[in-house]
């Protein structure tokens, strides 16, 4: 069977709902912003518990994966996503997300050949070509400033 691509954009734009961004934009500003104020508020009370600022930034951050990872483990984030869109993507919830998820969906075929080998199925690209730029401009750097 052989597609052209005018019929193949019909068919995309059939299957395709269109997105309500009138809606879609401002609740994704809501849920992202309310999670950041979580963050700042537990940043906060650290703070005011006596931690000096770079240490409670380092606890607020742990603090925030672990939440997101326990809320996937739940399945609540799935359910904040559907409403937040891309305001659940903030970056270190949205991370520990693309974490957890795949090591959940692939827990049934073990632990080392499913949960083992999926775990950074999303993340891993992130955590290796982060990595490996950093290391390259670290490099640069030490020799740049020689």
């Amino acid at each position: 069977m052989s597609v052209s691509k005018q019929q193949y954009s019909e068919m995309v734009k059939k299957a395709s709902p269109n997105s309500k961004s009138f809606k879609d934009i401002p609740k994704a500003f809501v849920i992202g912003g309310a999670i950041c104020c979580i963050g700042q508020a537990l940043n906060d009370l650290m703070k005011s518990g006596g931690l000096d600022e770079k240490s409670a930034a380092v606890w607020t951050s742990v603090t925030l994966v672990l939440i997101s990872a326990i809320l996937t483990g739940l399945g609540y984030y799935e359910k904040i996503a559907k409403h937040g869109g891309a305001g659940t993507l903030v970056p270190i919830t949205g991370f520990a997300n693309a974490v957890v998820s795949p090591a959940l969906e692939f827990k049934s075929e073990g632990y080392v050949l499913g949960l083992g080998a999926k775990i950074f199925i999303i993340s891993g690209p992130v955590i290796l070509y982060g990595t490996a730029a950093s290391v390259i401009y670290g490099l640069i750097y030490y020799f740049m400033s020689k």
